[in-house]
């Protein structure tokens, strides 16, 4: 469930017809009862979430297991199997389930909202909570529910932002050959000292305590956030490291401009295992799947990989594109699809277990454009379509498919960047 840090509670009291000042406990428990009736599986699995008193009317309720169990009726199957479950494992595959019919399948509607006075080519979603950059002077943190931008970060004037990563706490960015941190208060502190004392850095990951630097000589560099020391250097690549991931074990996964993707472990400096792709092109994104142990990469000529990490071994590769990929990503908790985008514009859905194109979606510039402005940002609004199997992208204009030098994935969305001013929310709705 994705959430601002004020939006979504609001915008959910009204939906539920609770005025903003109204205090809760003034509500009787049955009315609120009787109006909790009225909402779907999700929409009562986000009440819990608005506040204390909301949580425990539905939970003593027992109107999401309700609403659970009906759904497995609903859906063939028997009500004794979904008691054998915990209803939260249970809830947490409906609503998987409902993500990927989403984003396969249903509506599409587009926001965007100009998020910086120059292009910007990266973005991170993380707790409701966006964060852009990487070409002009700032990083912005944006609420997704209210297009708010929360918090502003600026990079110094001698220093050029290559990527970021950030959490609940601070936000990481590598600065050349330097280290940046920005704490939510809004202090700034740079590392080390002086300028071009390792390697220039290609790219970040960050898990507290560490930020791991993949670096254009082939080493990731482990730095401590607390100590502002640097604790390792591992030798990954021949090449460049071109991509990061980390995983919740201690393990980096790197891809190289050589074709490879090296994983090593953080705890031991030693190097598990290499991956290689059968077109030796360069890897130019990757991400990891803690819930399936899958890791996923993308190269500069179209072609997506997929490897078992408990095996090692490939379990597929596809080509998507003849153009490079930029970047793929997928929900966490989701082990069904995976988010693609590059160059040639188009977003696209994969099956996470085949490697098979499900959906190929793109702007749809025949449909006219709204436009609607709230206290915190000018929205324009649009509406995407998904192509026909047999349509060639590259007899499509431009407008409809800006390349995508970034996305990010929640539930039911995917935002992406474009090295332009804009911001794009894609939508996902049945």
């Amino acid at each position: 469930m994705e959430h601002g840090p004020s939006g979504g509670s609001t915008a959910m009291r009204r939906r539920c017809g609770v005025r903003g000042g109204t205090r809760m406990e003034w509500l009787e428990h049955d009315i609120l009862c009787i109006i909790f009736s009225f909402l779907d599986v999700f929409d009562l699995v986000r009440c819990t979430a608005v506040c204390k008193s909301w949580n425990a009317v539905i939970r003593k309720s027992e109107l999401l297991q309700v609403l659970y169990f009906k759904l497995r009726r609903d859906s063939g199957e028997s009500t004794s199997s979904g008691q054998r479950k915990s209803m939260e494992f249970g809830l947490q595959e409906v609503a998987m389930k409902y993500h990927r019919l989403c984003l396969q399948r249903g509506r599409i509607d587009i926001h965007q909202w100009k998020a910086h006075s120059v292009g910007v080519d990266q973005c991170r979603m993380k707790m409701g909570l966006l964060l852009t950059g990487v070409g002009d002077k700032v990083l912005r943190l944006w609420s997704l529910d209210s297009y708010k931008c929360e918090e502003e970060y600026y990079i110094p004037d001698t220093a050029s932002l290559v990527d970021f990563d950030f959490d609940e706490s601070k936000i990481v960015g590598l600065l050349g050959s330097r280290v940046g941190i920005w704490t939510r208060n809004g202090k700034r502190s740079i590392f080390p000292s002086r300028e071009g004392t390792f390697s220039k850095g290609l790219c970040v990951r960050y898990i507290d305590p560490d930020a791991v630097i993949g670096c254009e000589d082939g080493t990731a560099r482990v730095f401590d956030m607390y100590s502002r020391t640097c604790s390792r250097i591992i030798k990954m690549h021949a090449g460049p490291v071109t991509c990061l991931a980390l995983s919740d074990d201690e393990l980096i996964l790197s891809g190289s401009s050589l074709g490879s993707v090296s994983i090593s472990d953080l705890a031991s400096d030693q190097r598990v295992a290499r991956l290689r792709s059968t077109d030796s092109a360069g890897i130019r994104t990757l991400c990891f799947n803690p819930c399936s142990h899958l890791v996923f990469a993308g190269t500069t000529v179209g072609y997506t990989y997929c490897w078992d990490l408990r095996t090692m071994k490939s379990l597929w590769e596809t080509r998507i594109s003849s153009n490079v990929l930029y970047s793929l990503s997928h929900l966490r908790s989701d082990n069904s699809t995976l988010a693609v985008g590059g160059i040639d514009g188009v977003l696209r859905v994969l099956n996470q277990n085949t490697g098979e194109v499900l959906s190929r979606c793109l702007i749809d510039d025949e449909r006219p454009i709204s436009s609607t402005r709230n206290m915190h940002a000018f929205i324009e609004k649009k509406k995407g379509r998904r192509l026909l199997e047999d349509a060639e992208v590259d007899r499509i204009p431009r407008t409809c498919r800006p390349p995508i030098t970034c996305l990010s994935v929640g539930m039911k969305k995917v935002v992406t960047a474009h090295n332009s001013k804009y911001i794009r929310m894609w939508k996902f709705n049945m």
